[in-house]
């Protein structure tokens, strides 16, 4: 704080050319910051609805698929082994779709990071 009082007082050509350097590099920083944030909002966005034309598009293909099984299903047995088949595919639905959604949290985390640090996100 010394220092720039010090510099402030001397007036001299040479402090003020600093000064400048320093705002026009935090200036940099904030639109570099801005514009990350932005970047990372709207890859959110696409990725959002992609997930959930995804998620519907998946929900569809098992309804579908109940359907057409419950249809086909002649005896309390038939219902039985259809309700268990299709209980394990919706598990397995869940499982992939937890890991997807794990893989992206991991990326968005290292692209923030990365942004917030300041390093480049390409």
């Amino acid at each position: 704080m010394a220092a720039l009082s010090e510099r402030i007082a001397s007036g001299s050509p040479r402090s003020t050319v600093n000064g400048e350097v320093e705002a026009s590099e935090l200036n940099q920083s904030a639109l570099e910051f801005t514009l990350g944030a932005q970047r990372i909002m709207l890859e959110e966005l696409v990725f959002l609805g992609d997930e959930i034309l995804e998620r519907t598009r998946t929900e569809m293909q098992l309804f579908t698929e109940f359907v057409t099984k419950m249809a086909g299903a002649h005896s309390v047995k038939d219902v039985r082994a259809l309700c268990q088949e299709c209980g394990q595919h919706q598990l397995d639905f869940l499982r992939r779709d937890t890991e997807r959604l794990f893989r992206h949290g991991e990326r968005m985390i290292a692209t923030s990071s990365k942004l917030i640090s300041g390093r480049s996100l390409n």
